[in-house]
């Protein structure tokens, strides 16, 4: 049932209750109280637009960095991974499995304000030993919507 109900709020965070209810069968009263008791215990944490900033602002950049970091003993990641986080152009976060350790998205206006934080910021964390920056030139999808055009709809044709 909450399963369901996440599903649906977060294909569509903008779903009424109402038509979550319809959706789900479950009752409109039920679908809200599922919904503010997700809210409460942070399962749900946060409600999201997704924005083609390329339609909005010419300067705006995305830069994925691979980070290859030192644990540090008793936190493993965790404590460097925090430092990361807390700076207001690191976007995303996340620790990985391979050749590095730690995936930071960053979001800058330039190209040039994303290179000073990483040698400025993140390169020198105690812990860093390594970073790779790769800039996204373009996106194509993100979160399941497509960006710079109409979704084809794959339909069979009708057969006399």
């Amino acid at each position: 049932m909450l399963k369901d109900i996440l599903k649906l709020l977060e294909k569509d965070a903008r779903s009424s209750h109402k038509q979550i209810a319809t959706l789900t069968g479950l009752p409109e009263k039920e679908v809200a109280a599922s919904i503010r008791q997700a809210e409460k215990d942070h399962v749900i944490l946060k409600y999201k637009a997704i924005v083609d900033w390329d339609k909005v602002e010419s300067e705006h950049v995305f830069a994925l960095i691979e980070v290859k970091v030192a644990p540090q003993r008793d936190v493993g990641f965790d404590s460097i991974a925090e430092r990361i986080y807390r700076f207001p152009q690191a976007y995303s976060v996340y620790l990985l499995s391979g050749t590095f350790d730690l995936l930071v998205i960053v979001t800058g206006k330039s190209i040039h304000e994303v290179a000073s934080f990483v040698s400025q910021k993140l390169a020198p964390i105690e812990g860093v030993q390594s970073t790779v920056t790769h800039f996204m030139l373009k996106k194509y999808k993100e979160d399941g919507e497509i960006f710079g055009g109409k979704e084809e709809l794959k339909r069979e044709p009708l057969q006399p």
